[in-house]
């Protein structure tokens, strides 16, 4: 893991986007970091530029932990438009939930009954689903990890977040943000055993190993606004001079309100990602700031990933999206089109 986070640090300056705002239409070129046939040891930016058709209308087969927050709203969002644009077929799966492994395991039961060329992932646990993907690749199915990281299971390609980076560098802007003033924090990582709430932890962890922002507690927890108001809820009665708040959108949007309810305003509220919460918080100043990691954009590029896959077409193994520190100083220089889906997005489960 160490080089891993190591690798993950070179690929921090990948992907900030310049002022100015492409269509959906031309979203490419994107700026991204890739592995060189999958070697972390051999990041490289490039310019990733899409297909323009598919050969074929292709079978896809999504997996996503839920669709019930505007940011697996705007993955998905942008992998159906992409699949629409290309020519490609998809059927979309959610398990409900992060509690919900044996659902996700069962749903990659049926996408390989139903005949799926290839099976994009956006994993609840890879512990829990490496034994499928597994069966599903010594069936020739092309498997791609989408957001959720696929580390150590031999899989077809991946793209995702820098974890580790976005945990970091939201940790670094808020001791920044804060000067000299001396500061105690609460983390509210995400569901404990996904993977990603442990890299994001770890990432803000060491960003606090230094500095004038104390880490007194990590809080785990399923990546939904009622749990996480539970848990920011318990930590301000335990920890009372607590001043900030640093985990995910579904914690920052709870924090709002349980912090309002305490009639503290010397709580500083970061988000290590987005949703569409996340974006008029930060305008109207109520969180600080949220780490991006272009969920559209990653939709998008997965069904690319998978229809070259299955063309036997060169494609890149390994993609890191590195995050943009997205505040009210800089917000309006964002393409948002490539963070979220067009507001009132519902999700779509197939496309014929």
């Amino acid at each position: 893991m160490s080089n891993f986070k190591k690798t993950l640090m070179i690929a921090m300056s990948a992907t900030l986007l310049s002022a100015g705002v492409a269509s959906a239409a031309d979203w490419w070129p994107f700026k991204i970091a890739s592995a060189k046939d999958g070697d972390l040891k051999n990041v490289q930016d490039i310019e990733y530029k899409p297909l323009d058709k598919a050969e074929k209308a292709w079978n896809l087969c999504v997996l996503y932990p839920h669709l019930q927050d505007s940011y697996w709203v705007s993955v998905n969002y942008g992998l159906i438009e992409e699949a629409k644009r290309l020519g490609v077929k998809v059927t979309v799966f959610q398990a409900g939930g992060y509690t919900a492994l044996p659902k996700q395991i069962s749903q990659y039961d049926d996408c390989l009954a139903s005949g799926a060329d290839a099976i994009l992932i956006a994993a609840i646990s890879e512990a829990g689903v490496a034994a499928k993907i597994g069966e599903g690749m010594a069936k020739g199915v092309v498997n791609i990890a989408v957001a959720n990281p696929i580390l150590e299971t031999p899989i077809t390609a991946r793209i995702t977040p820098d974890f580790y980076q976005k945990g970091f560098q939201t940790g670094e802007y808020i001791k920044n943000f804060l000067g000299d003033k001396q500061s105690t924090a609460v983390a509210f990582p995400g569901p404990q055993g996904s993977g990603w709430a442990e890299t994001y932890m770890s990432g803000f962890r060491d960003s606090t190993n230094t500095g004038n922002v104390k880490l007194l507690a990590e809080m785990y927890g399923e990546a939904s606004v009622p749990v996480q108001l539970r848990l920011v809820e318990d930590a301000l009665q335990t920890y009372p001079d607590v001043n900030v708040i640093w985990g995910g959108a579904p914690t920052a949007e709870a924090a709002i309100g349980a912090v309002a309810d305490t009639g503290r305003e010397d709580v500083t509220i970061m988000s290590s990602y987005e949703n569409q919460t996340m974006l008029k918080a930060v305008k109207d100043g109520s969180v600080l700031g949220f780490a991006t990691e272009y969920p559209v954009i990653m939709g998008r590029i997965s069904v690319d990933l998978a229809v070259r896959a299955l063309e036997k077409k060169e494609h890149e193994k390994v993609l890191l999206v590195a995050p943009g520190i997205v505040t009210k100083d800089n917000i309006d220089s964002f393409d948002t089109t490539q963070i979220f889906a067009p507001e009132g997005t519902s999700p779509e489960f197939s496309v014929k």
